[in-house]
């Protein structure tokens, strides 16, 4: 992983299958006992540090950006095993993203954090934050999931089984399954426009074939084999309603507001899949809103589309 220069560390239960598990974080902006305080889980092969000169996310967060961080006190933790700080969970598969969300909360209550302004999450980001919402959502004021939802379809299962084929019998396995879920993030219109089937003289090879190439060399530098296999098995457990409790239940007397954002060419999690949860929620009187970028770049728009991202932010936090 990349550089970190606040990342700390604290210890949480594992409560269901007993023992600890080290949970990082970093803090940014403003303190948190005495400003607003938004927290934001990063996506599959992303960390904490969400701003600053190699943040993920510093487009819009930061001084003066969308979510400022001269007003707000930003947390985000790490997913446990996605290898900062050597961070692994050699019995993942014990786990889902429910787990993980009440990591989540312990995390939250160790630093004295008991309400948040916002909730904010991408892919399986998001998918946590519902997860935390499924259990906790008390504590948040505004839930913003972006290009994710709150359970994993046949679709998304079969490619993260298709992602664990790759990792366990090729013998370049980050390397590749980082080919394959480029096929998934973007889309074929956004390949045809980039690419336009060029030629790189050099490599022999056609453009879209060396750009494939060097996505699956970058993540090799900065990714671990078992941090893929970890975050991808959270992908592919994602369920707000295995405790039994349909969607509706769960969330009909809840005091937050919903600001759902999906991405009109997302193949991972589709806008018709988004809309439907709005609808549902919408049914049981949920104080909620659907919002859509719209893109030829597929589920990873959320990271290229800064300004329509801005557009819809904006209002939800000034």
């Amino acid at each position: 992983m990349g550089e970190h220069t606040n990342i700390k560390q604290l210890t949480v239960q594992a409560l269901k299958q007993g023992g600890n598990i080290s949970l990082s974080y970093q803090c940014f902006g403003q303190n948190p006992a005495t400003h607003p305080v938004v927290m934001i889980n990063h996506a599959l092969t992303g960390d904490a540090n969400v701003t600053g000169e190699n943040g993920w996310w510093n487009a819009l967060v930061g001084p003066g950006k969308v979510i400022d961080t001269h007003r707000f006190a930003i947390v985000a933790f790490n997913i446990p095993g996605n290898g900062v700080l050597g961070s692994q969970l050699d019995d993942y598969e014990k786990y889902n993203t429910g787990d993980v969300a009440q990591w989540f909360k312990q995390g939250l209550e160790q630093l004295q954090i008991d309400q948040l302004y916002a909730l904010v999450g991408g892919s399986v980001g998001g998918c946590i934050g519902w997860e935390f919402m499924a259990q906790f959502g008390d504590c948040v004021a505004r839930f913003i999931p972006i290009a994710t939802d709150w359970k994993s379809t046949d679709w998304l299962i079969a490619n993260c089984y298709l992602q664990k084929l790759i990792l366990q019998n090729s013998n370049d396995p980050v390397h590749d399954a980082r080919v394959h879920a480029m096929l998934c993030y973007r889309t074929q219109a956004s390949f045809e426009k980039r690419f336009g089937r060029t030629i790189n003289e050099d490599a022999g090879m056609f453009n879209v074939e060396t750009w494939l190439r060097h996505h699956g060399e970058k993540l090799k530098k900065r990714f671990g084999l078992t941090s893929y296999f970890t975050v991808n098995h959270f992908l592919q457990s994602v369920n707000c309603e295995r405790e039994g409790r349909p969607l509706s239940a769960l969330f009909e007397n809840s005091k937050t507001s919903f600001h759902l954002v999906g991405i009109d060419s997302d193949m991972f999690f589709t806008a018709d899949q988004i809309q439907s949860t709005y609808q549902t929620l919408k049914a049981v009187g949920v104080s909620v809103e659907y919002h859509e970028i719209e893109s030829i770049y597929g589920h990873d728009a959320f990271l290229i589309e800064y300004a329509q991202m801005e557009e819809i932010l904006t209002p939800l936090f000034t």
